[in-house]
């Protein structure tokens, strides 16, 4: 490229930059992008699909959201191949032509998302200003006469972009600084006059995002108005929640812009990464967050979703409490699990925290997996235990995530009464396989302190896997009898659980029958696995705190007692909230009952998220392995 010029005629191609300055974290992004993608492409494919099924959804708010989705789908594949083909096959090069044409369609797409939240907005201003006319006003006719206008109106504004920048020469190094062709991008590499492209694309801004921002906001000042003239509060708060969602839609679209904008004037020394980072947040999350907004606040989608997803009917409320009253086990065939009702407000914040604790223990315990898996320095007994205990964490996760999720997210709390019986059964099983296997973890620990010139000998693989069998087969064989010690006794009371999963001691609760022996034999595991496993690890670390005080050098000690930092950290984040939620549940009675839901939840959530993350950070041959997988870097 040099200083030649190049016109049109030369056709110059581009060269795409991914995240400069941040070329070592390209394989993270990749996993974060492609992430963000496969919810971006689902969400919205789904939301058409049930628009598409569901009857009721026929009208005008709903044409005008698979109008959305079908343009969030249009900005996701504008993207795709190039990001992909940055981030995961290192090809940066691109045609011309190509970059025209993805130019053309990324900024036709983004300009159609102003005019559909505009034609929303609209619909919102007519349902709640106008509500007896919403059906003459907004007829099928209109809606498609206003959905065509947008579509219009956005290929006419973006059309002369890609013949204006091919008229002017080239004669600079066509690098971008995106994994994509962008406007404003692009009019900083030709060497010829760029005033006419700076001013269309000046106007083309203004007449479009700015004309329909002042309109959007006129629209719900107008809205305001007719609301506040509601005498009861509580209709004026049911009617503005009829608006939450594509306020939520508007602001996830002009806030990430404004962003994108104000750094490019005001962040000019900023690394160049953080403006190619809000490009990203401004492409990504209208897409991806658009379908979860409308599924968690429209009563007809989630009911849908439940339906496709879960194969759950959809309830609004839980059953009434009487209405299984006088009911035996026979006859039980659901029960009906508890979010949080008390924090009804907040749940929608607990919907979009939970699957990301998911997300952080599955994704960090697959990889725990596979880092053992393929580092031939972790083929050890200490390793071995810790995949035992990644795979345990994992059986955790997954024996809780269906209930937590479809009564949290989806708000479907029913749950049939041999389904909960079964996850009470492998909730159940892992907790007590986690305090076996931290208890044989505690074994290791002692033998290569107290006898390391026999740990080889003494912990052979032959005996790491006996004992991995024994946790195993001592959790199923206590764990086994409780559910027919269940089914047994028959069932008069509410069946509605406290927890949005079924655990032992609270699904004792519900049966009217005489649950002594269920009391009885729930104390005597738990005294026998819990209770014998935490005194023999209080008990291998006494010795261990004996052999290494014998150690003269203080330096040698601190080394020594290093290496039990991670299984230390590990047994206390089983431990702790195990006794807390203990010590809550018999000495905190007045305490309201969310108290008692969220130490349960940090006792089942805690650890799984937090033992990978120990273990990557405490251990070097993990912690080496983690930064060639995700960073390339060499340690």
């Amino acid at each position: 490229m040099g200083g030649d010029t190049l016109n049109s005629s030369g056709l110059p191609p581009f060269t795409l930059t991914g995240l400069p300055g941040l070329e070592t974290s390209q394989h993270w992004m990749f996993l974060l992008l492609g992430a963000l993608y496969i919810v971006s492409i689902v969400g919205n494919a789904l939301i058409l699909f049930i628009v598409k099924e569901e009857q009721s959804l026929h009208q005008p708010m709903y044409y005008f959201l698979s109008l959305l989705s079908v343009n969030d789908l249009g900005v996701s594949f504008s993207t795709l191949p190039t990001v992909l083909a940055t981030f995961c096959f290192h090809l940066r090069e691109i045609g011309f032509n190509s970059c025209m044409a993805q130019t053309f369609f990324i900024h036709l797409f983004s300009f159609m998302e102003s005019g559909i939240l505009l034609v929303m907005s609209f619909d919102r201003y007519v349902a709640i200003c106008n509500p007896l006319r919403y059906t003459t006003v907004l007829t099928d006719g209109l809606v498609v006469r206003m959905g065509l206008s947008v579509i219009i109106r956005s290929f006419c504004v973006v059309l002369p972009l890609p013949f204006l920048l091919k008229r002017l020469p080239f004669c600079k190094v066509n690098v971008l600084s995106h994994a994509y062709c962008l406007h404003p991008d692009l009019i900083h590499l030709p060497c010829g006059d760029i005033t006419i492209n700076n001013i269309f694309g000046l106007f083309i801004v203004i007449s479009t995002f700015g004309l329909d921002s002042a309109l959007i906001l006129l629209s719900y000042v107008l809205i305001l108005h007719s609301v506040l003239s509601i005498a009861s509060r509580e209709e004026r708060i049911k009617t503005l929640n009829t608006c939450v969602s594509h306020v939520c839609a508007v602001l996830i679209f002009y806030v990430p812009m404004v962003g994108v904008s104000m750094a490019a004037h005001y962040g000019g020394h900023a690394p160049q990464y953080v403006h190619t980072l809000m490009s990203l947040i401004y492409l990504f999350v209208p897409p991806m967050l658009n379908p979860v907004i409308y599924s968690i606040k429209t009563k007809e989608i989630r009911r849908k979703f439940c339906k496709i997803l879960l194969g759950t009917k959809y309830l609004e409320e839980p059953e009434t409490p009487m209405r299984n009253f006088g009911t035996n086990v026979s006859s039980t065939t659901s029960i009906t699990l508890m979010g949080f009702p008390e924090l009804e407000s907040l749940e929608h914040w607990l919907a979009a925290l939970l699957p990301l604790l998911y997300a952080i223990s599955i994704l960090g315990n697959i990889l725990i997996l596979f880092i053992i898996k393929e580092e031939q320095s972790l083929q050890q007994p200490m390793y071995y235990f810790l995949s035992l205990l990644s795979v345990n964490d994992l059986g955790v996760s997954f024996s809780t995530l269906p209930t937590v999720l479809a009564s949290m997210c989806f708000h479907a709390p029913e749950t049939a009464f041999d389904a909960c019986l079964a996850q009470m059964f492998f909730i159940h099983f892992f907790s007590w396989t986690e305090s076996g296997i931290l208890l044989a973890m505690s074994f290791d620990r002692y033998v290569a302190i107290c006898n390391p010139l026999r740990y080889s000998s003494m912990l052979t693989n032959a005996r790491v896997a006996h004992m991995g069998i024994c946790v195993i087969m001592r959790s199923f064989c206590m764990v086994f009898p409780l559910p027919f010690l269940l089914k047994r006794l028959p069932f008069c009371k509410a069946n509605v659980l406290t927890h949005s999963y079924c655990l032992h001691p609270n699904l004792i609760c519900l049966p009217c029958g005489d649950t002594t022996v269920n009391s009885t034999y729930g104390l005597f595991i738990v005294i026998c696995a819990f209770g014998v496993d935490s005194v023999l690890i209080l008990l291998s670390y006494v010795l261990i705190l004996h052999s290494v005080l014998a150690i003269a050098s203080q330096e040698e000690r601190l080394k020594t007692l290093n290496t039990c930092v991670s299984h230390i950290c590990a047994v206390l984040i089983f431990y702790v909230p195990m006794v807390s939620v203990s010590m809550v549940h018999r000495f905190g009675k007045h305490a309201p009952e969310y108290v008692h839901k969220f130490m349960s939840l940090l006792y089942l959530f805690v650890p799984p998220m937090l033992n990978p993350i120990i273990y990557s950070i405490k251990t070097k041959e993990i912690r080496r392995r983690l930064h060639k997988m995700i960073l390339g870097l060499k340690l």
